[in-house]
């Protein structure tokens, strides 16, 4: 089984941490060269790329079916983009989140200071939410382990009891298809699995989910006509645009090129891909002697074992320990050599 993508990926090592940074991709690179060469000429710069910004909310509205462009905003990271979320609930307010949650996804609730946060095991998640519950906000894909939620469940559960959901898709998006309605309130940031860049995130959510929510300090380019209210602010869009911030034009690049490639390989091919490796590594895993977290996701951990992933290191399998765990995750870069040799490297302790 090989790469889905073998010219568009050049890396000399066994590269198996999507899950905390993707590789870039070749067009990704090329584009953000020729920018940066116009730039030093003084014949144009990052800001002349503003044009893709529409395109690639539409790209994302693309995977997010049912969404429109006008359901997204562009931020640099997803704490950021929940910010308003948080801080649009009253005094009081009960938030459920998962047990070992990512913090991005925890913190802007914790540190307000006046909500209640509850806490509960992921699989308890569905059947914690109560008619005190305001507000639900969980990761599609778990960080830590790879254990994923059952959305459609859930968004029932929260709807039954009157709860906004919000979710975050970072692990999940470009390898799982993702429906609009499933949630009120999606955050997605692109380094990861969509291989964009660390200062390019997504706000998806429809008007009704935020017709009591405000931008917590907008900037100029929040404003409906940003290069026309630049001096002379007048008023924000009435689209979920008003949550933009200020883009970082390099990183708008490089997000677009790897949500092309997203596009052209198409959600089900990557799906299958990956999966098909995580399950081939699996097996070897349970071969050799070694348990995994049980999950669906293409991110495959091993409990207990954080501590060899210096050591998978130096042999240049490259994963990550998280929680405790050794991580590896499998994108559409990777083929099977890469699981046998991460699988030769572990029987080898």
């Amino acid at each position: 089984m090989s790469s889905l993508a073998p010219d568009e990926f050049s890396s000399e090592v066994t590269y198996l941490n999507t899950a905390s940074y993707a590789l870039p991709s070749a067009r990704a690179l090329t584009a953000i060269r020729d920018t940066n060469a116009q730039w030093a000429l003084g014949r144009g710069g990052p800001m002349t790329n503003d044009y893709l910004i529409p395109r690639l909310r539409e790209s994302f509205a693309r995977l997010l079916t049912g969404a429109t462009a006008d359901d997204i905003a562009l931020g640099s990271a997803a704490s950021q983009l929940i910010g308003p979320v948080a801080i649009a609930l009253p005094p009081g307010a009960e938030v459920l989140v998962a047990e070992g949650e990512f913090s991005s996804v925890t913190m802007p609730f914790l540190h307000r200071g006046d909500l209640v946060l509850r806490v509960v095991p992921l699989e308890r998640l569905i059947e914690e939410v109560r008619p005190e519950t305001a507000l639900v906000a969980v990761s599609v894909v778990q960080s830590a382990d790879g254990r994923m939620t059952d959305l459609p469940a859930l968004r029932a559960a929260t709807r039954a009891h009157g709860a906004r959901l919000l979710v975050d898709a970072t692990q999940a998006a470009s390898w799982l298809p993702m429906t609009f309605a499933d949630a009120d309130y999606w955050v997605c940031s692109t380094f990861k699995w969509l291989i964009g860049a660390r200062s390019v995130s997504f706000f998806a959510a429809g008007p009704e989910a935020t017709e009591s929510l405000r931008p917590v300090a907008p900037g100029w380019y929040a404003a409906a006509d940003p290069w026309a209210e630049l001096y002379n602010p007048v008023k924000l869009p009435a689209t979920t645009r008003r949550f933009d911030s200020t883009p970082d034009w390099l990183g708008v690049i490089a997000a677009s090129a790897g949500i092309s490639l997203i596009e052209e390989l198409t959600v089900a091919k990557i799906n299958a891909h990956n999966l098909e490796l995580a399950d081939r590594f699996r097996a070897g895993l349970t071969d050799i002697g070694l348990s995994v977290v049980p999950n669906g996701s293409p991110i495959v951990t091993v409990p207990g074992a954080g501590d060899a992933a210096p050591r998978l290191a130096e042999a240049e399998v490259i994963t990550s320990a998280r929680n405790g765990g050794l991580r590896f995750s499998f994108h559409l870069y990777n083929a099977a050599e890469d699981v046998d040799r991460a699988l030769e490297v572990l029987a080898a302790e």
